[in-house]
C-alpha cells in the first residue's frame, strides 16, 4: 500500500514536473515573466513611477535648498565631457550609444532587481509574478458565503477558492461523532471536524501542512481514530483561553487559507428529531443510525446564539451558496440558529441551494429535490433561497447498483413542484463519477464554474 502510493505521487510530480517544462517551451521564459510584470492591476509599474518621482524631487530639493551651487558645477562638467566626447565621436555615433547604452543598463538592473526579488519569495512551483497575479484576482472576486458542513461543503469550498478569495465559510458545530465527538465529550471543545475539513480545503493542498492537518492516527492509546487537525485545533482552543473563534483564526494562518471558516454559533448545540414512528432522537450521529422518517428537527439549546462575525458576513455578502452536504444534519443545523436564517430572509443578493445527487440512508431516503426545499422552508418559515442547482445527468447503471445496495437513490427533479413554490431550476452536470471506488459526488471545479456563472448572470 505504501509502494503503491509512493508510486502515484512521483507519477504526479513527474506528470507536473512535464507539464511545466511545456509550458515553458511554448513561450519564452523571460519575455514571458517581462510581459506579465506589466500586466495591469499588479500595482507594480505605479508604484515604481512614483518611487522614481519622488527620487527626482529629492534630488530637485536638496538642490534648491543648496541654491543650485552643486548642480551648476555637475552641469559644467557634463557639459564638458560631453563636448570632448562629441569633437572625438561623432554625434550620430555617441548620441544612439549612450541612448542603447542607458536602456542596457536600465533593463538590466531593473531585471535583476525583479530576479532577486523573485528568488526570494517564490514558492518553487510558482513564479512571484504568477502569484502577485493570482493574489489580486482572487481578491477582486465576490463576496461569497457558504453555508453548510460536512464533506459537501469541503469540495465546494475546494472548487470556490479558485475563483475569489473573499470566501466565508459557515459550518455547522452540531457533530458528536468519531473523532470531535470524543473531544466533544471528553474535553468538552465544540466539534472540530468540519471547521478542520473546510480550512483545508481553501488552504493549499500540495502544502505539507494541509495533509498534516488531515492525518489520521492509526495507532495509540487514546490516539486511534483522532486526526492531527482536531487535536491542533483543541489544543489551540486551550491557549487562546477556550476562546474557538480565536483558535480557527490561528489556525487559519497556519494553513494560510483563502478566506475564513466560521462556526455557526459557539454554543454547545445538540440535535433532536422527532420521526414519523413517534421516536425522539438526541444526538447527530443517532439521527442518522435511527433509520426512521423525520418530520421535525430541533436542537438544544432551541435558540443559540449566531456568531456576530458570520453575520457580519452574510450582511456584506454578494453571494450565498447553501449546501450541498447532508440536510439534516450538515445544511439544516446552521438553519436552527434563529438570526443566522434571519439574515438570509433579508438578503438581497443571489441565493441558491445545490441539492444533494443522491439521497442518504436513515435523513432523506426517497426524498425527491421538492422535498429537501420543503424540509428547510419548514425550518426558516419562508424562503431562504431564489434557485436551487440540480445535477443534470443520472449516474450510470454500475453506479446505482451500488449505490442501491446501501439504500440510496438519486433525488429526483419534480420540476413542477419545484416550479409551484417559486424556485428557479439551474440544471447541470456538476458530478463527479469514480469508476474505480465507485464513489458519486459533486466535482469541485465544475460546482464552483457553474455557481459562478449563475451569479455573474443575476
Amino acid at each position: 500500500m505504501r509502494i503503491s502510493l509512493l508510486e502515484q505521487i512521483l507519477r504526479k510530480i513527474k506528470t507536473k514536473r512535464r507539464d511545466l517544462i511545456n509550458i515553458s517551451q511554448k513561450t519564452p521564459k523571460k519575455v514571458n515573466r517581462w510581459m506579465k510584470w506589466l500586466s495591469p492591476g499588479l500595482l507594480i509599474k505605479r508604484w515604481l513611477f512614483i518611487s522614481s518621482t519622488g527620487v527626482l524631487l529629492i534630488v530637485l530639493g536638496l538642490a534648491t535648498w543648496s541654491k543650485l551651487t552643486p548642480v551648476n558645477r555637475l552641469l559644467e562638467l557634463i557639459s564638458q565631457l560631453l563636448e570632448n566626447i562629441t569633437t572625438r565621436v561623432p554625434n550620430y555615433i555617441s548620441g544612439p550609444g549612450a541612448f542603447l547604452l542607458g536602456i542596457f543598463l536600465l533593463l538590466w538592473g531593473q531585471n535583476r532587481t525583479l530576479v532577486s526579488i523573485t528568488e526570494a519569495f517564490s514558492d518553487g512551483d510558482q513564479e512571484l509574478v504568477d502569484r502577485l497575479l493570482n493574489h489580486r484576482r482572487l481578491n477582486r472576486g465576490p463576496k461569497i458565503v457558504t453555508i453548510g458542513g460536512g464533506t459537501g461543503l469541503s469540495t465546494l469550498l475546494r472548487g470556490l477558492k479558485q475563483y475569489s478569495a473573499n470566501i466565508t465559510a459557515i459550518v455547522t458545530v452540531a457533530d458528536d461523532g468519531g473523532s470531535s465527538g470524543r473531544l466533544r465529550e471528553e474535553i468538552g471543545v465544540l466539534p472540530p471536524g468540519d471547521i478542520r475539513n473546510c480550512m483545508t480545503a481553501l488552504a493549499d493542498e500540495e502544502k505539507l501542512l494541509t495533509e498534516l492537518f488531515q492525518y489520521r492516527f492509526q495507532a495509540g492509546d487514546g490516539l486511534t481514530g483522532h486526526s492531527f487537525g482536531n487535536l491542533f485545533l483543541t489544543a489551540m482552543t486551550a491557549i487562546t483561553g477556550k476562546d474557538f473563534e480565536r483558535a480557527i483564526a490561528a489556525s487559519s494562518k497556519v494553513l494560510a487559507i483563502r478566506g475564513k471558516v466560521l462556526p455557526a454559533t459557539l454554543s454547545d448545540v445538540r440535535l433532536w428529531a422527532k420521526l414519523d414512528d413517534g421516536r425522539f432522537i438526541e444526538g447527530e450521529s443517532h439521527i442518522t443510525e435511527a433509520g426512521g422518517n423525520i418530520i421535525q428537527i430541533g436542537c438544544f439549546p432551541s435558540n443559540p446564539p449566531a456568531l456576530p462575525a458570520a453575520l457580519q458576513a452574510i450582511k456584506e455578502a454578494n453571494y450565498i451558496i447553501i449546501g450541498p452536504g447532508s440536510l439534516y444534519t450538515s445544511v439544516i443545523p446552521n438553519l436552527l440558529v434563529p438570526e443566522i436564517r434571519e439574515a438570509l430572509k433579508k438578503a438581497k443578493i443571489p441565493r441558491i441551494y445545490v441539492s444533494n445527487i443522491m439521497t442518504q440512508p436513515g435523513e432523506t431516503e426517497g426524498y425527491t429535490v421538492s422535498d429537501h426545499i420543503k424540509a428547510i422552508e419548514q425550518v426558516c418559515g419562508q424562503r431562504i433561497f431564489d434557485a436551487v442547482l440540480v445535477q443534470r445527468v443520472p449516474p450510470s447503471s454500475p453506479a446505482l447498483k451500488h449505490y442501491a445496495l446501501e439504500n440510496c437513490h438519486p433525488v429526483l427533479l419534480d420540476k413542477e413542484s419545484v416550479k409551484g413554490l417559486g424556485y428557479r431550476i439551474v440544471l447541470a452536470n456538476v458530478m463527479d463519477e469514480d469508476s474505480t471506488t465507485i464513489k458519486i459526488s459533486h466535482h469541485p471545479q465544475r460546482l464552483a464554474r457553474v455557481l459562478l456563472r449563475w451569479y455573474g448572470k443575476n
